[in-house]
C-alpha cells in the first residue's frame, strides 16, 4: 500500500551506488578503500576550537537563512576581487550539494534542458531529473576536455543551464583557461546560464584555476569548505552569482534547509584565515604516487586537480572490474557508469593514508596483469 503513495520522481531514481559502497565499506574488515572522495586530513585544530567556542557561546539557534553577515562579507570581499558582476551576491548553504539543490529548485522548470559533460559528478543528473528537467549530455572522452563547438551543437531553445565542474570529479582534469573562456562566451552569446561547481578549486596541481565567472558575469558559482578544510561532515557551502538568482535561492532555502549550521559558520571565519597549503601539497604527492605507480598499467589522463584518477579498465566493463576487485581483493573503487553513459572506466580516490594507497596501487597493478580466468 505504501508504494502507491510514492511520488513518480522517486521511481526514476536509483539509490546512489556510491552510498551503497560507502555503507559496505563500513562493514568490511581489512578493506582497501579507494572509493569515497573525502580529504585524508582532519579539520585543522584552530577551526575545531572556533566551532567549540561558538557552541559554548550559545550560537546554536537559527542564523539568517542566507548565512551570518560576517561570513558573507568575508566571502564577498574575495569574490569581488576575482569574479565579474557588479551585483554579485553570496549566500551560505548546507554544503555544496545544498547549493546545487537550491539552484535546481530556483532555476529549472519541467522541460528545461541542462547540459552535462560526460562524465559528470554523480548528483547532477538526478537533481536535474528530480525537478523535471532534461539532462543533455556532451561527451568529453577520451581527453575529458571541454569543446565549446560540441556544446554549441547541443544547445536548443529549451536549454536553460550548462553545468561545469573544474577541477573535475571524477576525472581529476582541470579545465584550461581557453576552454573556460570559450564556454563562458558561448553561454553569454546564447543566453544560457552557467553553473560552475568549484568545490575543488584549491586543489590544482601545477596548473592555474580558471572560472567561467571570470569571463561571464551571469555565472552562478557553487563552492564550499568541505574539501579544503577537511570537514565534509560539517555540511557548509556557499553560492554566489547575480543578485536576482541568489535572492530566489535564499527564498527556497527558507522553506527547505532553513539555514546553514549556525556555530559552524563562525568556525568558517577561522577557516578563511587558516593556511592549508601544506595539506594541498600532501594531496598532490598522493596524486603523483598514483600516476607513477599506475603508468604503463592503465590508460588514464593524468589528474591535475581534485582527489581522483579515472582509469580505463584493462578488461571487462567498469562494473565487472569493480565487482571482481571487491570480491578478490576487498578493493573498493567506483565503476564509471556511476558518472557516465559509458562503463569503460573506474574512479579511485587517492586521498587516503599512505599505507592504504600503496596497497591499492599494488592490487591495481595485479588486477591489470592478471584478469579473472573465464
Amino acid at each position: 500500500m505504501a508504494q502507491s503513495w510514492l511520488a513518480k520522481r522517486t521511481k526514476a531514481l536509483e539509490t546512489s551506488l556510491i552510498e551503497q559502497i560507502f555503507n559496505l565499506a563500513a562493514t568490511l574488515e581489512d578493506k582497501i578503500d579507494l572509493s569515497i572522495g573525502q580529504p585524508h586530513f582532519d579539520v585543522p585544530q584552530p577551526i575545531k576550537e572556533a566551532a567549540c567556542q561558538a557552541i559554548a557561546a550559545g550560537r546554536n539557534r537559527y542564523s539568517q537563512s542566507e548565512g551570518i553577515d560576517e561570513l558573507r562579507c568575508r566571502l564577498r570581499e574575495k569574490i569581488r576581487q576575482e569574479y565579474l558582476g557588479d551585483d554579485r551576491e553570496v549566500m551560505i548553504t548546507c554544503g555544496s550539494n545544498g547549493a546545487l539543490t537550491l539552484s535546481m529548485l530556483a532555476l529549472i522548470d519541467p522541460g528545461d534542458q541542462v547540459i552535462l559533460f560526460d562524465p559528470w559528478f554523480v548528483v547532477y543528473d538526478p537533481l536535474v531529473r528530480m525537478v523535471g528537467g532534461e539532462p543533455v549530455y556532451v561527451d568529453t572522452y577520451p581527453s575529458f576536455r571541454i569543446d565549446p563547438d560540441r556544446v554549441a551543437r547541443a544547445i536548443t531553445p529549451r536549454t536553460k543551464m550548462i553545468i561545469v565542474n573544474s577541477p573535475n570529479n571524477p576525472t581529476g582534469v582541470v579545465a584550461a583557461e581557453e576552454e573556460v573562456r570559450g564556454l563562458a562566451e558561448l553561454a553569454l552569446q546564447r543566453g544560457v546560464l552557467i553553473l560552475s561547481d568549484e568545490i575543488y578549486r584549491d586543489f590544482c596541481f601545477g596548473v592555474p584555476f580558471s572560472s567561467p565567472g571570470q569571463f561571464n558575469p551571469y555565472t552562478l558559482v557553487v563552492g564550499g569548505f568541505s574539501k579544503t578544510y577537511g570537514m565534509p561532515g560539517w555540511r557548509l557551502g556557499y553560492a554566489h552569482g547575480p543578485r536576482s538568482i541568489i535572492e530566489q535561492m535564499i527564498k527556497v532555502q527558507q522553506y527547505t534547509f532553513v539555514c546553514p549550521p549556525h556555530p559552524l559558520q563562525w568556525a568558517a571565519l577561522t577557516a578563511l584565515d587558516t593556511d592549508v597549503s601544506q595539506l594541498i601539497v600532501e594531496t598532490r604527492r598522493k596524486c603523483d604516487a598514483v600516476v607513477e605507480g599506475l603508468a604503463g598499467y592503465y590508460e588514464f589522463v593524468r589528474p591535475t586537480g581534485a582527489f581522483y584518477a579515472f582509469l580505463r579498465v584493462p578488461w571487462g566493463t567498469g562494473s565487472e572490474f569493480a565487482r571482481y576487485a571487491l570480491q578478490r581483493y576487498k578493493l573498493l573503487v567506483i565503476p564509471g557508469r556511476v558518472f557516465s553513459n559509458r562503463d569503460t572506466h573506474f574512479r579511485i580516490a587517492f586521498t587516503v593514508d599512505d599505507r592504504t594507497l600503496e596497497e591499492g596501487i599494488r592490487v591495481l597493478r595485479e588486477l591489470a596483469i592478471s584478469p579473472p580466468s573465464t
